[in-house]
């Protein structure tokens, strides 16, 4: 069955509500563990089912924001998913409360059992009003991205549109690019401020509801971090200030001096290269062609995932009118099928993205014996670790790709790894002052942003654009809008995948195994779990970053980029 068969069919929450309440009364009314087991199994058809209906209207609004019937699907979705939240949190609260609570722990694993209870702390009826407020405030986020239509070289863009041209080669282009894109977000600054201001209100409003003091402690929650804390972050940062921060800094260095640039403005950090950023060598077709050998190469594994992929239509990748902004990879229970949804734009980006949301995929389409939707997919910090990590992993075939121009995509990619993770601790930073302090000013949040790039990105240069200056960048950052605390996960796992870097070279063998068990455990083990699973260091032990920078600032030397 291809995707565009799927089959979506609105559910009757009031017929659900009746058969969910009855299965969860006939968990609490079970004889025995047998018959426990066989209720949970109902249960969890019934919640796949509900689970698949909502992606399959997410994925098909995404690709296309101006169907009508997707949009009003949408909308039901946003008002009615707390509701369908509620009956989760009654399945929940019968799993931990049953009287079979140790045999559910060794059946089910420690995991699901922590997410379970900790669904339950995140979530009470009172809060349903605020949650569909929160999917509103995210829905109009959505819209409002996609919404762009600028002019530029002839024609009208989207956001991802401009984005050849703010990577071009002549450096007026890169400006003017860059001007217009951020142009967009500086006319609707009111109307992003008033958002953002909105969704931090109504999720303190929320936290306060639930008993907690700020956002900061209900975002942790939320984010089902079974296994860390916010003081153990903190350490983190402190690693990333101390060793990554000077590496990034050096790595902009270079890049100016490569380029001849007397300074480095905004508009330049994406181009690397006078004689060009790399690029792949072909359209679209040319790109999904090499995939499929690369992924046939790489292992027997990713040869079925992939065909399997492609014979059932489950990627939508190129940029179009009304598209939504980004990339994801998503699942469909039902279907048991992984969906990768990109914009391709003739960028390197294009095979991150291959790279990047098939390592989601992969995982998930090794997870498939997982009949518990919670858990098909990890945490999130635990997916980006095989998401990045198949990054790294598929190097050796990046010369499919990328021809004479490999040499200078594998530098940028290790040095991009490098000039991320500062940000990414920057963008967790912001969130926990602005989340600890809901009332500040729209200018005082810019402010906290732009003081943060100082301390985490001295290199940036905003000369001659307003918005930026005073702190407006995160405007285009969706996960500060729609998904909060939810970043940090990358740099968490871009060290980890960083470690897999190292460890292909040195083992490549035994790296991929180590790889290909932690896909295959899915979502059954918690963060920390999935770390000691695949024999790398815990981001929050000290010594963890310094393990891996003096390889990478090794490498990244030996590579002479002027000539590149």
């Amino acid at each position: 069955m291809k995707f565009h068969d799927f089959k979506y069919e609105r559910p009757d929450y009031e017929k659900i509500k009746i058969e969910f309440k009855d299965l969860v009364k006939a968990m609490k009314n079970s004889h025995d563990y047998n018959e426990l087991k066989a209720n949970i199994n109902k249960i969890n058809k019934l919640r796949n089912h509900i689970e698949s209906m909502a992606t399959l209207v997410s994925i098909r609004y995404s690709i296309n924001t101006q169907d009508e019937f997707y949009e009003k699907e949408k909308e039901y979705w946003d008002e009615n998913g707390p509701h369908y939240e509620e009956l989760n949190s009654l399945f929940y609260k019968a799993i931990v409360d049953s009287k079979f609570k140790e045999e559910l722990t060794n059946d089910l694993g420690k995991q699901f059992m922590s997410i379970a209870d900790y669904s339950i702390q995140s979530f009470s009826k009172d809060i349903i009003s605020e949650l569909q407020e929160e999917n509103k405030l995210t829905s109009e986020y959505t819209k409002l991205l996609a919404s762009a239509k600028i002019p530029f070289d002839g024609e009208e863009r989207n956001l991802s549109g401009l984005g050849p041209y703010m990577t071009s080669q002549f450096r007026d282009e890169r400006e003017k690019a860059s001007k217009a894109y951020y142009g967009f977000f500086k006319e609707n600054e009111e109307k992003f401020d008033e958002l953002f201001d909105k969704l931090v209100k109504v999720r303190h409003k929320m936290a306060k509801k639930l008993g907690f003091e700020n956002f900061v402690e209900l975002g942790y929650i939320r984010m089902l971090r079974t296994d860390y804390n916010a003081e153990m972050v903190e350490k983190f940062r402190n690693q990333v200030s101390e060793y990554i921060v000077p590496a990034a800094s050096r790595l902009f260095k270079r890049q100016q001096e490569r380029l001849g640039l007397e300074e480095l403005r905004y508009y330049d950090e994406n181009f690397e290269f006078n004689s060009g950023n790399a690029t792949p060598k072909g359209d679209s077709k040319f790109i999904m062609n090499n995939g499929v050998l690369m992924y046939s190469e790489l292992s027997k594994e990713t040869k079925e995932f992939f065909e399997f992929m492609i014979e059932h239509e489950l990627m939508d990748l190129e940029t179009k009118p009304g598209k939504g902004a980004g990339g994801y990879c998503t699942y469909i229970p039902d279907y048991k099928s992984p969906f990768i949804f990109s914009n391709f734009n003739s960028t390197a980006d294009d095979i991150d993205v291959l790279t990047h949301e098939a390592g989601h995929a992969f995982q998930v389409y090794m997870s498939r014996w997982i009949e518990i939707p919670d858990i098909n997919f990890p945490t999130y910090e635990s997916c980006e670790i095989h998401s990045m990590s198949m990054e790294f992993i598929t190097w050796p075939w990046m010369e499919l790709f990328f021809k004479e121009d490999t040499d200078k995509y594998k530098f940028t990619h290790l040095g991009s790894a490098i000039k991320f993770i500062p940000y990414g601790v920057l963008v967790d930073e912001f969130q926990h002052i602005i989340y600890e302090n809901p009332n500040m000013t729209k200018e005082e949040r810019k402010l906290v942003w732009r003081d943060l790039e100082n301390k985490y990105q001295p290199h940036k240069n905003y000369k001659g654009n307003d918005l930026l200056e005073r702190g407006g960048w995160w405007f285009k950052q969706g996960h500060i809008f729609k998904n909060p605390f939810y970043y940090i996960d990358y740099t968490l796992a871009q060290i980890c995948a960083l470690q897999f870097w190292k460890k292909m070279r040195e083992d490549r063998k035994s790296g991929w195994q180590d790889y290909l068990n932690i896909c295959k455990i899915g979502g059954t083990k918690s963060f920390l779990d999935i770390v000691k699973e695949a024999n790398l260091i815990s981001p929050f032990e000290e010594g963890c970053v310094s393990s891996v920078i003096g390889t990478i600032n090794e490498y990244l030397e030996s590579i002479d980029d002027k000539n590149l």
